[in-house]
């Protein structure tokens, strides 16, 4: 027995070396090199000599679509200059290998071709200034979200496919959610049904964006909505995103999921700002018309925004008294977070003005100077970088966690206290309270602006002769007259 004893302990010795010499050599994030050769970008490519087709090609046959895509945040993906001031910094500060994580989901074509070799457009094909374009999206054959370093979806983390090499040539092949028509594709490509077209796990490659090292989250809008109650009810990205505002309305309101006409290719969401910029730049450039389209989308993407949140305004008496007033921020409609995206870059605060009857101002918060500056006593939805030096940081390559996290989920809300004192004699109290949303505080956009690549001229191309105040969008505005006591 005690020589059976002894057996079983050297076994157990042996066992518990080599688990633990297995885990020491194993880290929490591991990644497989050659598995991601474009790593920290996770893209994979199946290299043939099928080319990426540009847009204006798919136009030929597809001019409905290609109309909705031209002014969407997809097709200005790469050309947005606060993300080539971005990348710019990134670059100077990180290098070019580590940038090529933003390039694969700015302009996966140019970043998998190596044609793309820092910030900038110059010199380079309609191809890779295109963007988040048609054959991205339709060149995409599966996703590798389970081998990713945190078996997630992250950082791009899709197969293209843009084409087959057989032994009678390259056929360009090109996938959508739906069983193709006979002689789809005109013979210029072939197509196939994709179930994955058909699931938010197609949006989620990008809109996952993990630091490139430490793999902390830094934008994480789809996992908002996998744990929140529109995955639930099967409303997708799609359902929401690449429809009208009226049928947007009617799926996060419903949980109905459109018919097959009703999707569009508006990829419609909160980055009214690129949208706003490049109107301003093809009016400049003579196209009047763009402009105007592209001025739509503006409004479309900011009617969306008003159609998200909704605000509650309550008294809250103590003795008889008016002591406080209780704001109940809701997200009523967004199948993520409230924001979402780069959360310690976007702004959404809540403005409260109390006055008395005569107009006389009680209380005020939230309000935004002249020089576009927020107060310090603003209520802000939204995250607060640090790095590992737990220290406040905004760049993307140095945020490795959150010092504050604080956004409103799907159908979730927040509640904010603001403390008054009335003064004798008032008998009632006006209120003015406002959910205001911008994309980026003033100072982070001027600086973003002031780094683009020195090929992006500002005032040519947009006509900017500085940077001005960021526009802002009131999401909800609520009056409310409240008695001062009861």
């Amino acid at each position: 027995m005690k020589r059976i004893n002894a057996i079983l302990a050297a076994v157990t010795l042996i066992v518990c070396c080599a688990s633990g010499s297995a885990r020491s050599a194993s880290g929490v994030f591991d990644v497989d090199r050659e598995f991601y050769p474009y790593y920290p970008s996770l893209i994979k490519w199946n290299k043939s000599n099928a080319p990426f087709t540009p847009p204006d090609t798919c136009a030929n046959c597809h001019p409905l679509q290609h109309q909705e895509w031209t002014g969407s945040v997809h097709s200005l993906a790469f050309h947005d200059p606060i993300y080539q001031g971005e990348l710019n910094k990134a670059v100077k500060a990180v290098g070019h290998d580590i940038a090529r994580q933003c390039e694969g989901c700015h302009s996966p074509a140019g970043m998998v071709t190596g044609e793309i070799k820092g910030p900038g457009l110059a010199g380079l094909s309609d191809m890779a200034k295109a963007g988040v374009s048609c054959d991205i999206c339709h060149s995409i054959s599966g996703t590798t979200h389970w081998q990713t370093p945190s078996h997630e979806p992250e950082n791009g983390s899709m197969i293209l496919t843009p084409g087959v090499q057989g032994t009678k040539g390259t056929t360009l092949v090109k996938r959508g959610p739906f069983k193709p028509k006979d002689g789809c594709g005109g013979g210029f490509h072939s197509c196939e049904e994709s179930s994955l077209h058909l699931r938010a796990d197609l949006c989620a490659s990008c809109h996952q964006v993990y630091h490139y090292d430490a793999h902390f989250p830094l934008e994480a809008t789809y996992l908002e909505w996998k744990h929140g109650p529109y995955a639930q009810k099967e409303i997708l990205c799609q359902d929401c995103h690449m429809v009208d505002v009226e049928t947007f309305l009617r799926s996060a309101d419903e949980f109905k999921k459109p018919g097959r006409k009703e999707y569009r290719h508006y990829f419609s969401g909160a980055n009214y700002l690129l949208q706003y910029l490049a109107a301003g730049a093809v009016k400049k450039a003579g196209n009047p018309e763009l402009a105007a389209d592209i001025m739509k989308k503006y409004e479309m993407a900011v009617t969306r925004l008003k159609s998200a949140a909704d605000l509650e305004v309550s008294p809250v008496y103590r003795e008889g008294k008016l002591a406080e007033v209780r704001v109940r921020v809701k997200n009523i409609r967004a199948g993520h977070n409230l924001p979402t995206s780069l959360t310690n870059v976007r702004q959404m605060w809540l403005e409260v003005t109390a006055r008395d009857e005569k107009g006389a101002v009680l209380f005020e918060s939230g309000t935004v100077d002249p020089s576009g500056k927020l107060p310090e006593n603003v209520r802000m939805f939204n995250s607060d970088g640090m790095g590992n030096d737990f220290h406040f940081a905004v760049d993307p390559w140095v945020v490795t966690a959150f010092s504050r996290h604080d956004t409103i989920p799907p159908r979730g809300y927040k509640d904010v206290f603001y403390g008054l004192s009335v003064p004798p004699g008032v008998a009632q109290v006006n209120l003015e309270v406002k959910l205001r949303y911008r994309q980026a505080d003033q100072q982070v956009a001027e600086a973003l602006l002031g780094a683009v690549p020195k090929d992006i001229d500002l005032k040519e191309i947009y006509g900017l002769e500085k940077v001005p105040p960021l526009p802002v969008v009131d999401m909800v505005v609520k009056k409310a007259a409240v008695s001062s006591s009861i």
